[in-house]
């Protein structure tokens, strides 16, 4: 008997730790306890204001902030500079934390409740990716710190994702394999409501297209040039007529980036940059052959040449719907956000700039129910969610009625609001990461859906190709 002791005791080591022990270390009290540190994260990647693949300063702030809490560290991933990730802990499961932190080009304004624009600032955080950076770092290092309080196996990773924006980060990290060992993924995403749906987000690719012509003068020599512009104009007039013939999911959208520079020059050189969307990323691949012919077309018309250059694809979110059941349970326990006067006074004067329509700002103080739905939207966390079950939740970051992409949410971004929610979002992630962690059950009926919703024969697909990041695509 004396032989079986030892090995006795290393089984009981190795059992789970038991509830009380888990209860001790109370996750969503240690989120709050970092308020003052997400606050201050959140306001200095809004303050650096980064553009994707070039957020050189806020990834390594990030880095800096999870390596001094015990983390290793993965710098330059899947061929990104700013890409990384963090790792704390051994044995499984394996639960990553994404996170975001590009800013948009374009749109600039201060912490302010009316327009403000920062003329020194190229770039502005209209999308709040401050704010998702900074939750997420949270959420990481406070489930870092409940698995070593508790002595429950496992390991925490935040995933440091960039370009987000138009530059599908996280598509290049999929595609390495870097979500491979993973067995769930917590997403979340400013917002200006509280929710966590079942939610479902559309396909997407995008190219710039490239047209070149013969310059001359407009005037004088114009039977000499060779309009770059008229091939652009004539792409877009016949895209425009093939939306008649496209199924109801499809969007198509471009933006002309050059067109010349004197109307008295014929512009040798244009440049349109389009993305295609649709709820099915095969009906995607189907419609890209018809834009490239319009693109051939369109040269063969005006005498130019095209070449095109794909920049980003999507393919759509894949909620999971036991899990997102789960994380709305936790979002409606934890309630909604409060603000205090100085907040409700800043809220009712940006509320004036967004219509009488606008919702009053109380709606941040109520947590919407479960439900299935659909998004017009697209995000690079679809091909995360293809590769590992992932959930997701949003927080009221924003005033509620304000749109992402606007300089009302960058505003709220840069301040106390914004800040806020994001602590709501990483106390919403640390209470369903605790649940991953301490429910086999639950785990095993997220896995069984996730493989179901896949289907037997699945198999990844970007909707890229093998192209390399687009390091530059920003500059």
């Amino acid at each position: 008997m004396k032989s079986l002791m030892p090995l006795a005791a290393l089984a009981l080591c190795l059992q789970p730790a038991p509830a009380f022990a888990r209860e001790a270390y109370d996750a969503g009290a240690a989120v709050d306890a970092e308020l003052g540190r997400t606050s201050r994260v959140a306001r200095q990647i809004w303050e650096n204001a980064e553009l994707g693949y070039l957020e050189e300063k806020s990834s390594s702030f990030l880095q800096n902030e999870i390596k001094a809490e015990g983390f290793s560290i993965k710098s330059g991933v899947a061929g990104i500079p700013t890409a990384f990730i963090a790792e704390w802990g051994t044995g499984g499961p394996v639960i990553g934390v994404l996170a975001e932190f590009d800013a948009l080009p374009g749109i600039t304004q201060s912490d302010k409740a009316t327009r403000d624009p920062i003329d020194t600032k190229h770039a502005g955080h209209a999308c709040g990716h401050n704010l998702f950076g900074a939750g997420s770092l949270t959420a990481a290092i406070v489930l870092k710190r409940w698995l070593e309080a508790t002595g429950t196996p496992g390991r925490i990773r935040l995933y440091g994702t960039p370009a987000e924006e138009g530059g599908s980060g996280k598509v290049y990290m999929t595609r390495a394999g870097l979500f491979d060992d993973a067995d769930f993924v917590l997403d979340w995403h400013p917002s200006d409501s509280n929710a966590a749906p079942s939610l479902s987000t559309l396909a997407n690719r995008s190219a710039k297209f490239r047209f070149h012509g013969i310059s001359s003068h407009a005037s004088a020599a114009p039977e000499k040039g060779r309009s770059a512009l008229d091939g652009v104009e004539a792409m877009n007039m016949m895209v425009n007529m093939m939306r008649e013939h496209t199924s109801m999911d499809t969007r198509i959208h471009y933006v002309i980036t050059e067109g010349g520079s004197a109307p008295n020059v014929v512009p040798d050189f244009a440049e349109v940059f389009y993305y295609v969307r649709h709820s099915d990323p095969d009906e995607v691949r189907a419609l890209w052959p018809r834009l490239e012919a319009a693109a051939k077309g369109a040269a063969m018309g005006t005498g130019t040449k095209v070449d095109w250059e794909v920049i980003h694809g999507n393919n759509p979110t894949r909620p999971v719907p036991s899990l997102q059941q789960k994380m709305s349970a936790i979002l409606q326990g934890m309630g909604g956000i409060t603000y205090n006067a100085q907040e409700k006074a800043w809220a009712e004067t940006l509320r004036a700039s967004l219509g009488e329509k606008a919702p009053p700002f109380a709606k941040a103080g109520q947590v919407e129910p479960y439900r299935v739905k659909t998004s017009y939207g697209s995000t690079d966390v679809g091909d995360v969610s293809s590769a590992v079950p992932t959930v997701s939740v949003r927080t009221a970051t924003w005033v509620p009625g304000t749109a992402a992409h606007s300089w009302q949410a960058v505003a709220a971004s840069g301040m106390s609001i914004g800040f806020k929610g994001a602590n709501h979002a990483a106390k919403a992630m640390a209470l369903m990461g605790v649940e991953l962690y301490s429910n086999p059950e639950l785990r095993a009926q997220a896995k069984a859906e996730f493989k179901q919703a896949l289907g037997p024969n699945y198999k990844y697909q970007s909707l890229l190709g093998d192209r390399e990041p687009p390091l530059d695509y920003r500059k």
